[in-house]
């Protein structure tokens, strides 16, 4: 068996928001107290994480005095320094306070738009700051419950509008911040625009600085739509568009539940960690989960660190059933090297695709591809039969 105590060199990150949830929901009232994010930075840090995530809010109580802003951020620096816990991401909140129940960067109202690029902007300057790489951006409450509400075409526009103002903004402050989008369908609104990895890819298409805007897909997110989230992984990884990564767990397609990554779909979670392994993805492997709502503080941190075990077990299962011969017969098998042969040879055309009527189509068609197997062997590394 592997290593299963994270350290740094595994890129192991959270958000404040993850573990200083406070178990308050639609029904029910908070059963966690505040935490610290001084004592979260100290608690992650002993648990082996590398680094840690913040929206502006879960480090500054929305509506601090300058003076209680700079307090707050100078408690941090104090812990990222004392612990060696690094900043890679930051992102704004944008969806609590209800001047934003229309939304941000699509709202009706010029002035909270305006209001929203000020507030990131502001923690823009405190990301780069703490040398923070990516900055992510959910739109929660861009969308609508109404198709009649509003003009979708119209509210993109102004989307676009927003992305390509903060791109100027990095690039005339030199900043080397790349962001993020992360895609969700719904909930809180009714439906979000930008709600899958497909939709993010074509908008990121129209901005001006393409080049600066990626994703940062969760497994959550996209599982609560009924896509394949390991497919959808491996597309942005094609794209060159995998800026970051939200893991946590999912049962299917129902309200988003952060479970602990591994704590859903354990099979995909299984390859999703043998793609990342094998893609040379070198970015932080992010949890964006929720500690249940039954936990005490002792189990806040149970769950943080399942977190990483979970991942480093799928890594040592991953690796197994990458270099397992059995398995590399298999995918022999099941025609590995045809897929990676082009489909025309060098110096072909369409001029050489063969007259269809000479095709045995029927002896193509009689071929087993023997996936079963493949499968049945993932199934065996996980459960560490093999």
């Amino acid at each position: 068996m592997a290593n299963l105590t994270p350290t740094p060199a595994d890129k192991f990150t959270f958000g404040l928001w993850t573990v200083g949830w406070q178990a308050r929901d639609p029904f029910g009232d908070a059963t966690r107290d505040p935490i610290d994010p001084v004592e979260s930075v100290h608690r992650l840090a002993e648990l082996g994480a590398y680094g840690v995530t913040f929206h502006d809010d879960d480090l500054i109580p929305f509506g601090s005095s300058p003076a209680e802003r700079e307090k707050a951020i100078a408690r941090f620096k104090v812990a990222l320094d004392e612990t060696g816990m690094k900043v890679p991401m930051a992102t704004t909140n944008t969806f609590t306070h209800p001047v934003f129940k229309d939304g941000a960067f699509t709202s009706s109202v010029p002035e909270i738009r305006r209001y929203a690029l000020a507030k990131i902007i502001r923690n823009i300057d405190l990301a780069a700051e703490l040398g923070a790489h990516t900055y992510v951006f959910w739109g929660g409450r861009e969308g609508t419950e109404i198709d009649g509400g509003k003009d979708i075409r119209v509210a993109l526009d102004r989307y676009k509008d927003g992305f390509d103002l903060l791109c100027q903004y990095v690039i005339d402050k030199g900043y080397g911040i790349r962001f993020a989008i992360e895609p969700k369908p719904n909930e809180p609104r009714g439906d979000i625009l930008l709600p899958t990895i497909g939709h993010a890819l074509a908008f990121i298409n129209s901005l001006e600085h393409s080049e600066m805007v990626g994703l940062n897909p969760e497994t959550g997110h996209e599982q609560m739509a009924g896509m394949n989230f390991v497919q959808g992984i491996a597309q942005a990884l094609w794209h060159g568009k995998l800026f970051h990564i939200d893991l946590n767990g999912q049962h299917g397609a129902k309200y988003d539940q952060d479970l602990v990554f591994g704590h859903g779909d354990l099979l995909s979670a299984f390859h999703l960690v043998d793609l990342l392994e094998s893609s040379g993805y070198d970015g932080p492997r992010h949890f964006d989960y929720k500690p249940m709502r039954t936990e005490d503080l002792s189990g806040v941190w149970a769950s943080a660190a399942s977190n990483m075990r979970t991942y480093l077990l799928l890594k040592e299962r991953a690796a197994a059933f990458r270099a397992d011969p059995e398995v590399q017969a298999a995918w022999l098998a099941s025609g590995s090297e045809g897929l990676a042969a082009p489909t025309l040879a060098a110096g072909e055309t369409y001029l050489d695709l063969p007259d269809p009527d000479s095709v045995d189509v029927e002896a193509l068609a009689a071929r087993g591809y023997g996936y079963v197997t493949t499968d049945q062997l993932a199934i065996e590394h996980l459960l560490g039969a093999r």
